[in-house]
């Protein structure tokens, strides 16, 4: 018995999104890789799936993880679509910014022992 609440986007199977391919075909996208569309490409003979994702990430960078959510698509499907997005020119891939390191310990107790000095 199907729910009818039910959108119509689950009734086509991930396999077919993908074209029947599991993995995308490189393996350097996490979770908080971002990915931007390259300039006017065109979008011709681009699946509905691919031609979204070209929409969203006209706006700014979005990281993986945001794609996939705003597809409501699972991660490995948006990694498929991602790679091959990414192999015709039309995606480009930037690692996140990295995290910033953090000061050592005794670095910063001896500007606190500084700062409580002078009051």
């Amino acid at each position: 018995m199907t729910s009818p609440h039910r959108r119509e986007r689950g009734l086509v199977r991930p396999y077919v999104v993908t074209d029947g391919r599991s993995h995308p075909t490189r393996n350097t996208l996490d979770l908080v890789t971002l990915v931007t569309a390259v300039g006017n490409r065109p979008l011709t003979g681009l699946s509905p799936e691919k031609r979204r994702v070209m929409e969203l990430c006209r706006g700014g960078a979005l990281s993986v993880a945001e794609v996939a959510g705003h597809l409501t698509l699972a991660m490995s499907v948006t990694k498929v679509l991602l790679s091959d997005l990414i192999d015709s020119g039309h995606i480009t891939p930037r690692p996140p910014v990295p995290k910033a390191q953090l000061p050592d310990g005794r670095l910063l107790q001896e500007v606190l022992d500084g700062l409580r000095s002078r009051l």
